[in-house]
């Protein structure tokens, strides 16, 4: 099935630093593009990879599950531990989830970590009945796109398979237990009004880990899909900002900018 245009993995040879980024549920790398260049023009080795069942039709991903979206992104993490001296994992809504997973599994090989809006759970009515319904329904509505800015869109699809969201809830689950795991440096940019991802996930996930430099950003002015919205500049800087303090010298211009809240605040989980 050829892939929607604007859907394309994105990669960038840079320097002995990388940053693995992971896009998000039903969505595509368009969605982290900005942020994945703007990584790239700071002399950063950035891989943005096409998760499985994504990027095509939706009824791609109704045959895939979280085994699949999470054996895509450790193999390109070991590919970039073979390539780089050091390593960054990041991610929108799941692919915050993904990335926090890389980090609990794979320890000192990941050197911190940057989530925007990251997912914990599945929400809504439905979510306990999912093991059922998704034998019943094979779809629902779209999440896409929750964007404040007008007219900017999230290339994905306007359907959620339920087999899929079923294999999401079970994966989200799972990392809720690894959570205690991840003991890296964490950067959590988190937007006050999100209609997909409530604010008790990102405090869900502050309780659960035992990372002691912890920095909280609240993104003000975005939805969702903060990456493509009022606030994406904010995040390249302050991203910018995180990876050259750990990593002296790997990036060209670091970002100035100051988080609000939690900045180097204890999480213990």
């Amino acid at each position: 099935m050829p892939l929607l245009t604007g859907a394309e993995p994105f990669r960038h040879e840079g320097g002995e630093t990388a940053v693995l980024l992971c896009h998000g549920f039903t969505g595509s790398p368009q969605s982290l593009r900005p942020w994945a260049e703007h990584l790239a023009g700071q002399g950063l080795t950035v891989a943005l990879p096409l998760l499985p069942g994504h990027g095509t039709r939706w009824e791609d991903l109704k045959v895939t599950g979280w085994q699949d979206w999470y054996a895509e992104v450790d193999r390109e993490l070991r590919l970039l531990r073979d390539r780089c001296e050091r390593v960054f994992v990041a991610g929108l809504s799941m692919g915050g989830a993904l990335a926090l997973r890389l980090a609990a599994k794979h320890g000192d090989a990941v050197s911190g970590v940057l989530v925007v809006n990251p997912a914990n759970r599945v929400h809504g009515l439905a979510a306990h009945a999912l093991p059922v319904l998704r034998h019943l329904v094979p779809a629902t509505k779209g999440i896409g796109s929750d964007i404040a800015r007008p007219l900017d869109r999230e290339l994905g699809y306007d359907r959620v398979p339920l087999h899929a969201a079923h294999s999401l809830r079970t994966f989200l689950r799972l990392l809720d237990r690894e959570l205690p795991q991840v003991t890296q440096p964490l950067l959590l940019l988190r937007s006050p009004q999100d209609h997909v991802v409530p604010p008790a996930d990102s405090a869900r996930i502050l309780a659960r880990i035992s990372s002691t430099d912890v920095t909280e950003i609240l993104l003000e002015q975005s939805y969702h899909v903060a990456t493509l919205d009022y606030d994406a500049e904010r995040i390249f800087q302050e991203s910018t900002a995180f990876i050259g303090r750990l990593a002296p010298g790997a990036v060209k211009e670091p970002g100035l900018g100051k988080g609000l809240g939690k900045e180097g605040t204890t999480a213990g989980g």
